[in-house]
């Protein structure tokens, strides 16, 4: 946490040297860690930020809060220097690295948590594939951002609620309990064609199988509440294997068609609601939602002349749901497909009187598989996909879930299945367990040993002087700023790359700094050095859901 430390005492400083001169105004700047060319552990750009607002050369101002930050920021900083056009370079003191370490040695596990529900409750809305065939690639990803996003926002104090909206009413879930019962039909050896535009998977059939075994009458069949049964176990199974389960699975039925003591559903409430508020109007017999109002680019249909609800009314009466459920933020997570959806549900979050600081919708883009360096073809209607089972059966979980986290959600993700199987340095999830079998190993071996200090107060960490070692106890302390930087932006991707960078300097720290030496007092203190990187790496691989195992 020492560039927390930083930045809350530069803002004081900087917010002190602009009053002082006149200006009342709050200054947002960087703490960064500087180009590898640069010596410095920290860098500062406020200089710069601020030299026209009080008419001053940003490098003679740079020089004059440097003077400051060396005064009243002793205690952290060993020195500081201006370089560049303004920036100020910083120096952090050994014992506070040191320090940072010890932290890590006694939290263990629990080290860059916050008290538990200390913070707001939040409610993230995952995966929600409609129950009309099996998972696919896209939606592990879904899966995998989700998960590791709760996981990460748990460790920050929230209070987390895992969702999954089944979408099981509407045009598609219809073409479903049709598809399933012309195979039935099929199978029992009547005429009758597939319509193309229907789901004809291998599963539809498998569903028609179990029907035909199971010697029901077609009559007696209900096909839309068999069809959802068995893929929505498939589903839940899938999903499971993938180490992600789910708080509460929501049934868009609640919501559209369960009627209270007056008959009405919470759909009906929802668009009532909005009429006497003067959000929603009839036009053409039909109701229509005035999201223009709130930065749509057009009003949309909520109820269609025929008396028939839209997607959309149910979605809206969905998200009035969760916070009338108490929660406080809502997040949701979809596939790049639905960026048109953005806007409008916005608007509905703030027609229902909240703020749309409140709601986070975050849209990732799919997955193409590569094998063997071609693109395998994928389309769900037509039954040519590639399912996450399946993909976990060929690379594992822990490969899985781990490129599925490589790249922010925005970004678009090639996933190599040759790549993921491979077990060397050039597989990122094999490289980074790696490093935490390695670290286990040299711990075990170090205990062999009968005359190395075990007790950190007898430890001289002051030993641990060399650059290498400095690079790695200041990586390791950058774990709680990874935390935060994945809750800011949303993406659990920032854990993947800073594993992937700490495992880095852990290497070019084993080939400089020998750990099992004659001298038991540096043995000592990089054996301590080894047991904090292998805190973070579990830590942060438990993050993506990610397994640390212990021999590879």
């Amino acid at each position: 946490m020492i560039k927390q430390n930083i930045t809350t005492g530069l803002n004081i400083i900087v917010k002190k040297y602009l009053k002082d001169r006149g200006v009342n105004e709050k200054i947002k700047f960087n703490v960064e860690v500087p180009p590898k060319d640069v010596a410095a552990d920290f860098a500062i750009n406020v200089a710069m930020l601020i030299a026209k607002k009080i008419k001053m050369n940003p490098k003679i101002l740079a020089q004059e809060i440097a003077n400051i930050i060396i005064m009243r920021m002793s205690y952290i900083i060993e020195k500081t220097e201006v370089a560049g056009a303004g920036f100020i370079n910083l120096y952090i003191k050994n014992e506070i690295l040191y320090r940072e370490l010890i932290s890590i040695l006694c939290e263990g596990d629990k080290y860059g948590s916050l008290a538990e529900n200390s913070k707001g409750r939040v409610i993230v809305e995952f995966v929600s594939a409609n129950p009309t065939g099996p998972l696919h690639i896209g939606h592990g990803r879904g899966a995998a951002i989700g998960d590791s996003l709760v996981r990460i926002l748990k460790r920050l104090g929230y209070n987390v609620t895992r969702e999954y909206y089944l979408n099981d009413v509407g045009n598609q879930i219809s073409i479903l309990a049709r598809s399933v019962e012309i195979r039935y039909r099929q199978l029992k050896k009547e005429k009758i064609d597939f319509p193309q535009e229907y789901y004809c998977g291998d599963y539809i059939i498998n569903i028609a199988k179990r029907l035909i075994s199971e010697n029901k009458n077609i009559n007696e069949i209900d096909f839309k509440y068999e069809a959802i049964k068995d893929i929505l176990r498939t589903i839940k199974e899938d999903l499971k294997a993938f180490a992600v389960e789910f708080d509460n699975w929501f049934s868009e039925e609640v919501i559209a068609f369960y009627r209270d003591s007056n008959g009405k559903t919470e759909v009906d409430k929802m668009c009532e609601y909005l009429i006497l508020k003067g959000d929603a109007y009839l036009k053409d017999d039909a109701l229509w939602l005035a999201s223009t109002k709130f930065g749509d680019d057009k009003d949309r249909v909520l109820k269609r002349s025929d008396g028939r609800y839209t997607y959309l009314a149910s979605d809206i009466a969905y998200h009035k749901n969760k916070f009338e459920r108490g929660f406080k933020k809502l997040i949701n997570l979809w596939g790049t497909d639905h960026h048109g959806y953005v806007a409008r549900i916005t608007a509905c979050v703030q027609m229902l009187g909240f703020k749309k600081e409140s709601l986070n919708i975050i849209l990732y883009q799919l997955v193409s598989i590569v094998r063997n360096g071609k693109h395998l073809a994928m389309s769900t209607r037509a039954g040519k996909f590639v399912t996450l089972k399946e993909v976990v059966d060929e690379v594992g979980v822990d490969a899985c879930r781990f490129f599925f986290l490589l790249r922010s959600p925005a970004s678009q993700l090639e996933f190599d299945l040759e790549l993921a199987k491979k077990r060397s340095s050039k597989n990122p999830v094999f490289y980074v367990q790696y490093v935490n079998a390695r670290c286990v190993s040299i711990i075990k071996e170090g205990k062999i040993r009968k005359d190395v200090i075990t007790n950190i107060g007898n430890i001289n960490f002051n030993l641990l002087n060399t650059k290498e070692e400095r690079d790695l106890i200041k990586k390791l302390s950058a774990f709680y700023d990874t935390l935060l930087v994945s809750e800011k932006t949303m993406s659990p991707h920032h854990f993947t790359t800073y594993l992937i960078e700490l495992s880095d300097i852990y290497h070019r720290f084993y080939e400089k700094c020998r750990v099992l030496t004659d001298d038991i007092a540096i043995t000592s203190a990089r054996l301590k050095l080894i047991e904090g990187v292998m805190i973070i790496i579990q830590n942060g691989l438990n993050l993506l859901g990610v397994s640390a195992p212990k021999q590879m």
